[in-house]
């Protein structure tokens, strides 16, 4: 029923946001409403149900729910209730005839602690069709399959909702991230003004009612001009509090939308929520300029097609995210390959420049690195973007910073707007000024608002407390903006920064690894500048010394002194001799390639033993070989350090009367460890990290002859092969020399 509104009264606006939109207290009155216990007693009626079915509200209050609709449809409606599975939302039961002309379609929910019933006046007798449903909902979604964008799928629905309801006027929009409504699709009379491709402000739908659009996804409104019918009693008898029609169909809703559709010269209307991952993407909008009467049975198919569309476009946006973000991905990668061709960072980065423009979709690019500025395509001034990282290190506490409007937040910005609007900005450390910038020029666009929405009221007093009455299209241009950053830019953008990071850390860890080697090889210089200084000099100054003497007159007379001379000539030339030999070899350790293989150790030791033979001689040693595996490693290498470490047990046993020497391998996990232990001198091991150590001594050479070369060639063999060496001893009590080979190598 349509009744003309009394003079209205002024509508705050400033309350719009507050409106007890979930609990009117009242219905639309092309139905009446009852609300019943769980024993069908009607707790709760709407003010119009004598106009409908002539039983008063207030007598209807307390009856059996036969006493109010007759006995004829209780007894059809009864078993309805009973079989049905009647949830929050409403439910279609039957169409019931309640007196001699009065048809309505009867919907059920549970909610607030009532079984809430409302009866929508229809113009049919029979029982609403669902039959064709299924035929429209088929051929949607065979249609809405084949299109190729979330635009064109819109546009199918737009026409076939208009189709179904018959409104004047089928809008679908899309809110955008402020809640701006843009118009995708339209299907409408030509009677009716365009909205398409215009928009509506996130001011002309609340919070609140945004909330109940994703609570209750379909809304109609017959007639603008309603007068509403209030609930008898107002409060819910069972929570004592204002009931909630959140889910009512008949819901009545604010008076100033009312109002709103009424300047927008909309008398019916119709909405459908099209939700996507759980927000409200958008809505479907049915406009038309008279009352419009929507049977349920229609209602239920638009809000079907609605569902399909909302899925076809999260399936279709996923799609096009996914390939977005491929896309991306592809371009880090061949920038990462790229990051990695030469020892200076900063020259990697530059060297792909222009896939860094395409990475961020960017019209420019800087590095910043402390002092050092570099900068491709169209950016800032080098002062502006020092001034502009400046600010950075000062708000900038993110992993990265994006922003389409930059003055806004920086106004200095607003000087070069027109290269750099937008800002995606990197900060490579956390200590220095190492920044990464995108920067993205100026967008100029106008956007079509249907209406001007800054603009509520005219001059009038009374005009400013209503909503707003033009909806003629009104262009506002927007400067100062670049095109947004799109969300898949910003998550890869983390990563690529992570990616860095890592690269850099590598980098580090590398220079770190050089600078320990370079320490070591300084060590190694200082022990051979010593060496040189010392030990090469004293066999030289003894050849020098002696050869002096077998010159003097005296020495040619004494055939013995000079034999003596001459052997002594002799020892000091084979000591320098064997002095070059060791350093040579030192030095071809760091430099000859590792030819790995599998290696027989058992063999490799006694092969070593036999070389060791003629330094036995007459002695008493006792070699005690255990069992010893097979292992990957360059044989050479490894005889090298094995015959060192064999050749020393037996140098330093040399005042024993029986030495043993005992040799054994162990499994630990990773790595093979082999030891070598004997019973000679020993030493103290406080000195133990001078062991192996370039000519490092823990023994005069009066009483061990040698170079002290041995030992630092065994480390440096088995450092190549990514094992370790290190030794026990004591004075005296002999010493046990160990080395490890990892295996599984790794060079």
């Amino acid at each position: 029923m349509s009744q003309a509104n009394p003079e209205p009264s002024p509508l705050d606006l400033s309350s719009c946001d507050k409106e007890p939109i979930r609990t009117p207290g009242s219905i639309q009155p092309h139905g009446f409403l009852l609300a019943l216990s769980p024993a069908l007693e009607v707790l709760q009626a709407s003010d119009n149900l004598e106009a409908m079915i002539g039983t008063g509200a207030a007598r209807a209050i307390g009856q059996p729910l036969e006493q109010v609709i007759g006995e004829q449809a209780s007894l059809q409606l009864r078993p309805e209730i009973d079989a049905a599975e009647i949830g929050q939302r409403p439910l279609y039961l039957c169409t019931l005839g309640i007196g001699p002309a009065r048809h309505f379609d009867v919907l059920a929910h549970c909610y607030d602690g009532l079984l809430i019933l409302e009866f929508e006046a229809v113009q049919r007798a029979s029982a609403a069709d669902f039959r064709h449903l299924h035929r429209q909902v088929g051929d949607f979604l065979l249609k809405v399959s084949d299109s190729a964008t979330a635009q064109a799928m819109c546009e199918l629905a737009a026409q076939e909702i208009r189709r179904i309801t018959g409104f004047g006027r089928v809008m679908v929009y899309r809110f955008d991230e402020e809640g701006h409504g843009h118009v995708l699709a339209e299907c409408r009379d030509e009677a009716y003004p365009s909205y398409l491709g215009q928009r509506f402000p996130a001011s002309d739908i609340p919070r609140q009612a945004r909330e109940l659009y994703m609570l209750n996804r379909i809304r109609l409104i017959q007639d603008a001009n309603y007068t509403p019918a209030r609930l008898v009693p107002p409060l819910n008898p069972v929570s004592g509090a204002a009931n909630d029609l959140s889910f009512a169909a008949l819901r009545s809703v604010s008076p100033i939308h009312l109002q709103y559709m009424r300047n927008m010269g909309t008398l019916a209307s119709m909405s459908v929520s099209l939700m996507v991952k759980g927000r409200l993407w958008g809505l479907v909008s049915c406009h038309h300029a008279t009352p419009c009467a929507l049977a349920f049975d229609k209602r239920t198919a638009c809000e079907q097609l609605g569902q399909i569309l909302a899925m076809c476009v999260e399936s279709r946006e996923d799609a096009n995210e996914l390939q977005f973000r491929l896309d991306v991905r592809r371009v880090m990668v061949s920038m990462l390959a790229g990051l990695t061709q030469s020892s200076d960072f900063i020259d990697n980065l530059s060297s792909v420049f222009p896939a860094l423009l395409q990475f961020a979709r960017a019209g420019g690019a800087a590095i910043v690195f402390d002092d050092r500025l570099l900068t491709y395509g169209d950016t800032p001034g080098e002062e502006a973007i020092r001034a502009l990282v400046g600010w950075l290190d000062l708000h900038c506490h993110g992993d990265v910073f994006h922003t389409d409007h930059l003055a806004a937040l920086y106004p200095p910005a607003a000087a070069f707007s027109g290269n750099a609007a937008g800002l995606l900005a990197m900060p490579v450390s956390r200590i220095h000024k190492h920044y990464l910038l995108w920067f993205r020029p100026e967008v100029v666009r106008t956007v079509d608002w249907a209406g001007n929405p800054h603009a509520k009221a005219g001059a009038a007093p009374m005009a400013q407390l209503s909503p707003r009455t033009s909806f003629a299209t009104w262009s506002e241009t927007i400067t100062g903006t670049s095109a947004p950053w799109h969300g898949g830019e910003i998550e890869l953008a983390v990563e690529f920064r992570t990616a860095l990071l890592g690269i850099a850390l590598e980098r580090a860890e590398q220079m770190a690894e050089l600078a320990e080697e370079l320490g070591r090889a300084n060590k190694e210089l200082e022990a051979f500048s010593y060496s040189v200084s010392h030990d090469l000099r004293a066999p030289l100054r003894h050849i020098v010394g002696f050869s002096d003497l077998l010159l003097e007159p005296s020495a040619s007379d004494n055939l013995e002194k000079r034999q003596r001379f001459l052997r002594n000539i002799k020892d000091s030339a084979r000591l320098a001799g064997k002095l070059v030999d060791d350093l040579l070899s030192f030095s071809q350790m760091g430099r000859a390639a590792l030819r790995p293989t599998l290696v027989q150790m058992g063999e490799l030791v006694r092969t070593c033993i036999d070389k060791l033979s003629l330094d036995v001689g007459q002695r008493q040693v006792e070699w005690d070989i255990g069992p010893l595996p097979a292992m990957r490693a360059d044989p050479t290498f490894v005889q090298l350090a094995l015959y060192n470490l064999l050749s020393n047990a037996l140098k330093f046993t040399s005042r024993k009367e029986r030495a043993v020497i005992t040799i054994r391998a162990s499994d630990d996990g990773p790595e093979w460890v082999l030891s070598i232990a004997d019973n000679g001198a020993g030493f103290n091991m406080d000195y133990v990290h001078k062991l192996f150590g370039v000519f490092q001594r823990l023994h005069r050479m009066e009483d061990f002859q040698g170079t002290g070369i041995g030992l630092a060639n065994v480390r440096r063999i088995i450092e190549r092969h990514g094992g370790r060496v290190w030794a026990t001893g004591e004075p005296g009590e002999g010493a046990t020399f160990y080395f490890s080979i990892p295996k599984e190598l790794h060079i």
